[in-house]
């Protein structure tokens, strides 16, 4: 197959990328001009030209429909994720204009197999406590107006709704990941304010960690055998919050932040986005996406992806915490002690 991936410059992408070529497959990386592609020249560590490039920007659909053009499958890693104390509603607004934008661009250029990196936080808990499944969507949406609750909803629907509507739209889930090559950071952020020890504390809840070369390979999985409309969880370990706090101190050789109750986490989150709109403060520390991902997930049974997709995780949480930790400390993301 030639693969077409768009954010193999982010942690998740770049490894899906990795796992499209050991599989064999022909790759072609899609970015935006003026990308930093310096962030995927280990992918070329064998010699040769390994992969192509192509310009295409998220929000040009003229410039995705000829990126795409001559590719059998296309793995989006670049989904809009909020970052920022904003209004939800415009959060939403953002996000699926541009997904929208994506999923014409596919169309027009008849690709045979779409796939959008989704998010475990669009589906809801199990009334009972079990862990959650593929099968457990909203009815209606959530009443959170936590803005990456929200955008990840809409577009976890946007992309069935692309499905029903003749799009072969598969929707890969990696549960919460991390690893290598999370410049921004995103979920690695956990483990640089925690080694840095600049993490105002935490607030405990129901997770489930994976690898991301494993969350990567997961996406690879998807685009060779995915079922057009199926949504598949690549899951790893369940584990708390507190649990992965533990890990995270012990590997960085820190004390472990203080767990936070959830109510006076987001009274502190309101305070910092507050500060941060009125007097262009820092962005928060402990904002309101953090908050959503520490509290409101959930344990996670990934047998659909076993069962059909034949994926297993490779590395335990703790090897995974120190993959992403080592990578942080070469690329001077983490303070030396």
């Amino acid at each position: 197959m030639k693969i077409a991936i768009i954010g193999a410059t982010g942690m998740i992408g770049h490894h899906a990328a990795a796992a499209a070529l050991a599989a064999g497959h022909q790759l072609r990386v899609i970015h935006r001009e003026g990308s930093d592609v310096s962030r995927i020249g280990d992918l070329q560590q064998s010699g040769g030209d390994r992969f192509e490039t192509a310009i295409g920007d998220l929000d040009d659909v003229d410039q995705m429909e000829a990126a795409f053009q001559g590719v059998d499958a296309v793995i989006n890693c670049a989904a809009y994720y909020p970052t920022r104390p904003r209004n939800w509603r415009a959060e939403v607004a953002t996000a699926t204009e541009q997904m929208q934008l994506f999923y014409n661009a596919c169309g027009l250029a008849d690709v045979d197999r779409i796939v959008y990196l989704g998010g475990a936080i669009a589906l809801r808990r199990d009334p009972d406590g079990a862990p959650g499944t593929e099968a457990m969507e909203y009815d209606s949406p959530p009443s959170s107006t936590n803005s990456y609750v929200q955008v990840k909803y809409a577009m976890h629907k946007q992309a069935l709704e692309a499905a029903h509507s003749g799009l072969p739209v598969v929707i890969g889930i990696p549960t919460m990941t991390l690893g290598e090559y999370d410049y921004g950071p995103s979920t690695g952020r956990f483990i640089t304010e925690v080694a840095n020890q600049t993490m105002p504390g935490f607030v405990d809840g129901r997770r489930n960690v994976l690898y991301a070369g494993d969350s990567g390979r997961g996406l690879m999985l998807a685009a060779e055998k995915g079922r057009p409309g199926e949504a598949y969880l690549f899951s790893g370990t369940d584990i708390t919050m507190d649990e992965l706090m533990t890990i995270i101190a012990r590997v960085a050789g820190v004390e472990k932040p203080k767990s936070v109750p959830l109510a006076a986490a987001k009274l502190l989150a309101r305070f910092q986005a507050l500060r941060y709109r009125l007097f262009n403060g820092p962005v928060p520390k402990l904002g309101e996406t953090a908050i959503a991902v520490m509290s409101a997930g959930q344990f996670i049974d990934g047998s659909k992806a076993r069962n059909e997709l034949g994926f297993e995780p490779t590395l335990s949480v703790e090897d995974a915490v120190r993959r992403a930790y080592d990578w942080f400390v070469a690329n001077g993301m983490i303070q030396s002690t």
